[in-house]
């Protein structure tokens, strides 16, 4: 059943993680039943059954389902693009909620902030909740905002482009960043909304897909330099950080770290004529002014 004009739209991509997806949906099922709340799924080629469980046990979610895989930032932005609601909450689908109060803290942080483009959420990395949640973090604007757990102002998602699907997987967080920023958009980030996201950061060095995620870092870095940033920065930050990743990783012998480097690098000159044409520069001043902003608030720990 799809809802007149809800309020929320609550916006989970998966693929291949039922058991993730499941655990997720019954945390948040609260939500679900709110007479102002949707839910979409996009199912993003999942062979384990999703769109099955989904049609059978939420038939009230409102699911989209690619045959072959097209990617997380395809997914998100055909959500984005369907939604008719005010706001619109997104969700990894190893991610929930653990905050009382959350529609009533989102729209009342909008209403009160009317500039506010997106809600980033306070987030917590980890398989095993704290057994303290308190903190004395303060609402401020944020340079950037998180995947697994912000709100979007529907307003401000139609005032920018679409995220870049050619970025595949990372980045995408801060293209829109940049785009809000020239839009006099802000990100704000709000504690009281806490998300845990169920992922053992330390393991994943060791899992089968570290090359490819170092990859995707990198060159969405990368990217996003020549996308946004004033060209005299760019050279210095590039060999910079490229040097970096050198000392890190490949002195050391790290030989998929080197690997990935050398596939981000051929990343940019195949992608270069995009970066060209779809560059939306900085003033020097507008980059001094995001410079000075808080950084992206990605990890919350307990004190």
């Amino acid at each position: 059943m799809v809802k007149d004009k809800p309020t929320f739209s609550i916006l989970i991509t998966t693929k291949n993680r039922l058991s993730d997806l499941r655990f997720t949906l019954v945390k948040i099922q609260h939500l679900l039943l709110q007479s102002d709340v949707e839910c979409i799924i996009f199912d993003d080629g999942s062979s384990d059954g999703t769109s099955s469980f989904i049609e059978e046990h939420f038939p009230d979610i409102i699911l989209f389902r690619n045959q072959f895989s097209k990617g997380l930032i395809h997914c998100r932005n055909q959500m984005l693009n369907l939604t008719t609601a005010k706001y619109a909450i997104s969700l990894d689908d190893d991610a929930h909620f653990e905050s009382d109060n959350v529609l009533e803290n989102i729209e009342k942080h909008f209403v009160s902030n009317p500039k506010c483009g997106v809600i980033a959420c306070r987030i917590f990395w980890g398989l095993k909740f704290p057994n303290s949640t308190s903190t004395n973090e303060i609402i401020e604007r944020t340079k950037g905002f998180v995947g697994c757990g912000h709100v979007w102002n529907m307003e401000a998602w139609q005032d920018i482009p679409n995220y870049p699907d050619w970025f595949v997987f990372y980045g995408e967080e801060d293209f829109a960043a940049f785009q809000l920023f020239k839009r006099a958009w802000e990100i704000q980030y709000l504690p009281a909304i806490l998300v845990q996201h169920r992922v053992d950061i330390k393991s994943r060095r060791q899992q089968n897909d570290y090359q490819i995620r170092l990859r995707r870092s990198l060159r969405s870095g990368w990217y996003l330099y020549f996308l946004f940033y004033p060209i005299n920065e760019i050279p210095r930050r590039f060999f910079y950080t490229l040097w970096m990743q050198i000392k890190k990783r490949v002195l050391r012998g790290d030989i998929k770290a080197t690997f990935a480097i050398l596939q981000a690098l051929g990343d940019i000159i195949l992608n270069f004529p995009k970066l060209y044409r779809q560059s939306n520069r900085l003033k020097v001043l507008e980059f001094k002014e995001i410079s000075n902003l808080a950084e992206t608030k990605i990890y919350w720990h307990p004190k």
